[in-house]
């Protein structure tokens, strides 16, 4: 038995908390650099506002309907989905964090109890103590209870932001399913929905009801494994602890055009320090680097070039400094001067385990260990970015737009809010 509680426009609801005259203004939030839409209200959807959409494309509308646009603000999110991810560990000995604003909760040796009514306190201590509105989907597997939160979000086969599939007949389930597209199935998207659309499968009851094994010839074992979820047989574990990143990719769009190598050097060093934050994170060291520079490819009357570089590591390392220095040394080899660069980015790959990776005769990977640590400390401490490289510059005029950011109200204390 699994539940799956997911924040209902998550990023909208975040902006809403600390300001509550926004409850029924539509809003908008903004991708990186305020290009496009990445999460609407419900007022938004309403007038027709696709996911995705540019923004420019819209001020029109948003002028003629009042719709307020905020840039997207990281931290915020982060935090406030720390704090309703806590909440929600209290209910459930087992908890998988799928996303930012979705967790599955495992449900076993719950029988006894009423699972609307427990759902329902979830989503009131979680709306009460961070702020957040959740709906909460309950079903025998991972795959169901996906498809019984999309039922609670839309009032299809429950009440009040709740529903429990495991209340339904079979009659029942088979008139829910039969009014679904069969997109509405987690994993299952644009491509798949047209290939099982040539077969007549159309609606989530199709699928159910489709052969196990011969859509797995067809496709793979992963559909498969989708049409038992369908039918109740469970075929996807919780992971309770997520398991650690192959690779870590830190890249940004610039808010102007890069044309010189110093301004692509201070993004670059930036992108390293966030990358190599997230590596120490999770006890891993990378054994190589890549560094990577692009104009802009929308731009059809301007000269084009994009160029990327791998480059191993003699050691694998966390340590920021060294794969600064590495990911400068890619840069200058990739750099060609006389265009207009649009976005830079770095990754790290090659990861393996702090205490795993073979070092070589003469390495010490603790030199800076403790320093490292420190850093950390203090931005975890302090806010991101208080302690960093100073290859990493300090003007910045190229870093990316984000002008109708909010404040970061529970990560920074000089942006704490103010009540008069």
């Amino acid at each position: 038995m699994y539940a799956l509680i997911d924040g209902n426009n998550f990023y909208v609801s975040c902006e809403r908390v600390f300001n509550p005259a926004l409850a029924r203004t539509p809003m908008v939030v903004l991708s990186n650099n305020d290009g496009c839409v990445v999460a609407r209200s419900n007022e938004v959807k309403a007038l027709g506002v696709k996911m995705g959409v540019p923004w420019y494309q819209i001020r029109e509308l948003a002028e003629q309907h009042g719709i307020r646009a905020f840039s997207s603000n990281y931290s915020l999110y982060a935090d406030m989905s720390n704090r309703m991810m806590q909440v929600l560990a209290s209910y459930s000995p087992a908890q998988e964090v799928y996303s930012i604003d979705e967790c599955f909760l495992g449900l076993e040796g719950f029988a006894r109890r009423d699972l609307a009514a427990y759902a329902q306190r979830m989503r009131q201590q979680v709306r009460q103590w961070v702020g957040i509105p959740v709906c909460v989907g309950i079903a025998e597997t991972k795959t169901l209870a996906k498809l019984a939160n999309h039922c609670a979000k839309k009032n299809l086969a429950g009440q009040d932001g709740v529903c429990d599939l495991t209340r339904l007949d079979a009659a029942e389930r088979a008139r829910v399913f039969a009014a679904l597209p069969v997109n509405e199935v987690w994993g299952v998207g644009r491509r798949l929905t047209e290939q099982l659309g040539q077969r007549g499968i159309r609606t989530v009851e199709d699928l159910r009801q489709a052969d196990a094994e011969t859509l797995r010839q067809a496709f793979s074992v992963v559909l498969e494994r989708t049409v038992r979820e369908l039918n109740g047989v469970s075929c996807l574990s919780l992971e309770a602890v997520a398991p650690n990143k192959q690779q870590i990719i830190s890249s940004r769009s610039f808010g102007a055009y890069v044309y010189d190598l110093p301004s692509l050097a201070e993004a670059v060093a930036l992108y390293v320090g966030r990358a190599a934050e997230k590596l120490r994170r999770q006890g891993s060291l990378a054994g190589m680097l890549q560094v990577y520079i692009r104009t802009n490819p929308f731009k059809d009357n301007a000269p084009q070039y994009q160029r990327s570089l791998s480059i191993p590591l003699p050691d694998a390392t966390d340590d920021t400094p060294r794969l600064i220095r590495a990911a400068h040394w890619g840069l200058r080899r990739i750099y060609k001067p006389g265009f207009a660069y649009q976005k830079a980015g770095i990754a790290l790959l090659d990861l393996r385990p702090r205490g795993q990776a073979q070092m070589g005769l003469f390495a010490n990977p603790e030199d800076r260990g403790a320093l490292m640590r420190v850093m950390d400390q203090i931005n975890a401490t302090y806010g991101s970015g208080t302690l960093r490289s100073a290859a990493e510059g300090m003007r910045q005029g190229w870093r990316m737009k984000r002008e109708r950011k909010s404040p970061a109200y529970t990560t920074q204390w000089d942006e704490l809010l103010e009540v008069g």
